[in-house]
């Protein structure tokens, strides 16, 4: 590809809506454009990089038995309200009608369109194991699309599909993915980390999520280095050790004149944080056909709610903070509540876990300026739902031999569910077993953003000059630079660029007539890995300058053999990656 008639500029400042590494260098080396939030066009350059993205997403599904088909980007409303996620889902979902009135909506994800082709062309347990793929538009109406790629509303996908007749099938295809993920990372030149996730609206019990660790993530996560735990911070869990009580003391009140918040409180009477209760409110809405209650948490002082747990403990479609006004009916007073002399029935009582083995607590006395001290679950207050529903902090002991948990951010860049017979059931997939009975089939839903994986490699692989890509990510293996517009070195690079396509190698040829400054910086920032430059120097020594992109360890490689010399430069680069395969997280390593 000659620069010359590229589409797609470099530029020089960083757009204005640029928020992160990978949106500005993207954007900088002339690989995408936005057109408004969360939508981009990708230019050429971009657009190479993501057909091999797909290709090798491609290859490790078929490694693992996929067939690739492709399925509508537009489905029938129908199909969404069968599996009762059009009712579950918000504003993210784009809903709209055609000319005739009819509903429709675009697609989000395609659960329940392999639900629909299953049905005419599954039957028999003999057709099972099965899994099917494609790449194929999303569209989910982000409120808050950021960082370029990372976050957008229409993207490209690789979604899979398993389909057993069983769950020791499921579980089979799923460490599969588990394995085939990793490997795709690697591919990439970036480490993913395999979290436990909430299986969200996608249902089922079991779902991992796949990140990118950066600190620019918009994911909490929780990992333990020594043990491996890893989870998403929704669904971290932690070991809790109360505190240690001899014995139960007696129920007193106590004044506490303007000691409103926990810490307060503590320091007042004198004990630490773990020795008191903390009330949080919500307002919780349980569908149309059910009036909105209070719900009154109730976790340790030195903790915090995990709002997401309450929300599974209390079966809640969606919690919002409680106003003022709202804990006052019930009789709580903000700053001093308590399960103490609640109304009951205008309120959902929750209390974590940890709360009943938790001895002698202060707890507010709902009056202003009063709390109780001594206060013990069961004899002084109960709740109607003991869930755990206390948030993991850093450097909480792990769940597993209870080594300190740490904080990391993360990007998620994939996703597997175990999604069970959730689809199956509500849509009538169905097969026969071997004996003739109906069984409904077993699914499994396995997700890749092509475009946020060009991001996260973009933002690893980015310096203050512009991106050095990965050769399997790269849109072009190697750039050549000419810095001559006429005589013996435009001749050289012409016949040079004319033998590196006939050896079918990807090259860039900058042939602008524009200063060898110009040529450089952009050389920079368009992440080719490999630089090759004929000039007049060059040729005096022997051939053309060869390297990685801005290393200072150049050669001269004679002309005659320069193709031999870039083929190898490239099968070395190819061979770092491939060592990346090596040693990686597999499920049977996680497990052992």
């Amino acid at each position: 590809m000659r620069l010359s008639t590229l589409f797609g500029e470099t530029l020089r400042e960083v757009p204005s809506e640029s928020d992160s590494v990978s949106s500005q260098m993207l954007a900088r080396a002339g690989y995408v454009r936005q057109l408004a939030a969360g939508l981009y066009s990708y230019l050429p350059l971009a657009q190479r990089s993501l057909r091999k993205i797909e290709q090798i997403l491609r290859e490790e599904m078929d490694a693992i038995n996929g067939q690739e088909l492709c399925m509508p980007v537009v489905h029938p409303a129908e199909i969404w309200q069968e599996s009762g996620r059009w009712y579950e889902i918000g504003d993210e979902m784009a809903r709209f009608q055609d000319r005739k009135g009819r509903e429709l909506v675009l697609a989000m994800t395609h659960e329940e369109v392999v639900g629909i082709l299953c049905k005419t062309e599954i039957r028999s347990y003999r057709q099972l194991p099965q899994m099917v793929y494609h790449l194929q538009t999303k569209f989910r109406d982000e409120p808050r699309p950021r960082a370029g790629l990372i976050r957008v509303r229409e993207f490209v996908m690789k979604d899979s599909y398993s389909l057993d007749q069983d769950f020791e099938g499921l579980q089979s295809q799923y460490e599969a993915h588990y394995d085939a993920y990793h490997r795709f990372g690697a591919r990439l030149g970036i480490n993913l980390v395999a979290v436990q996730s909430d299986p969200g609206m996608m249902g089922g019990k079991i779902a991992h999520e796949f990140m990118y660790i950066t600190p620019v993530g918009e994911d909490s996560l929780v990992i333990c280095d020594e043990t491996g735990y890893a989870a998403n911070l929704d669904v971290a869990s932690f070991q809790k050790i109360p505190e240690p009580a001899s014995h139960e003391e007696p129920l007193v009140r106590v004044h506490t004149p303007d000691q409103k918040t926990i810490a307060k409180v503590a320091h007042f009477c004198g004990v630490s944080t773990r020795q008191t209760g903390k009330m949080v409110f919500y307002m919780g809405e349980f569908g149309s056909e059910e009036p909105s209650r209070l719900v009154a948490a109730c976790v340790r002082g030195d903790m915090e709610v995990n709002e997401l747990q309450l929300q599974y403990a209390v079966k809640a479609q969606s919690l919002r903070p409680a106003e003022t006004s709202e804990i006052t009916s019930v009789g709580c007073v903000p700053g001093f509540a308590s399960f103490r002399d609640i109304d009951r029935s205008k309120a959902i009582l929750v209390a974590d876990d940890l709360i009943p083995e938790s001895k002698n607590l202060i707890i507010g006395a709902n009056e202003v300026d009063w709390h109780y001290t001594g206060a013990n679950y069961g004899r002084d207050f109960t709740a109607d739902v003991v869930a755990p529903i206390a948030l993991a902090y850093d450097g909480a002991p792990d769940p597993i031999n209870g080594k300190p948990l740490r904080f990391v951010r993360g990007i998620e860049v994939g996703n597997i569910f175990q999604l069970g017979t959730r689809y199956s059931e509500r849509l009538g997939a169905l097969f026969n077993d071997q004996d003739g009975k109906e069984q409904p089939i077993v699914m499994g839903s396995y997700g890749i953003g092509v475009g946020r994986a060009l991001a996260c490699v973009a933002e690893q692989y980015s310096d203050e000059y512009g991106m050095d890509l990965p050769i399997s990510v790269a849109p072009y293996q190697v750039i050549l630079v000419s810095l001559g517009r006429a005589g013996e070195v435009f001749e050289a690079a012409e016949a040079l660029y004319r033998e590196l396509l006939a050896a079918n190698i990807e090259v860039l040829y900058d042939d602008r007539s524009v200063s060898p400054g110009v040529k450089f910086a952009d050389a920079d920032l368009r992440g080719i890995p490999l630089r090759c430059t004929v000039s007049s120097r060059s040729l005096n020594n022997g051939g053309a300058e060869f390297g990685r992109r801005r290393s200072k360890d150049l050669q001269i490689i004679p002309l005659d053999s320069a193709v031999a010399h870039i083929q190898k430069a490239i099968d070395e680069c190819f061979e770092s990656l491939h060592q990346r395969l090596e040693n990686l997280p597999t499920w049977v390593s996680r497990v052992s």
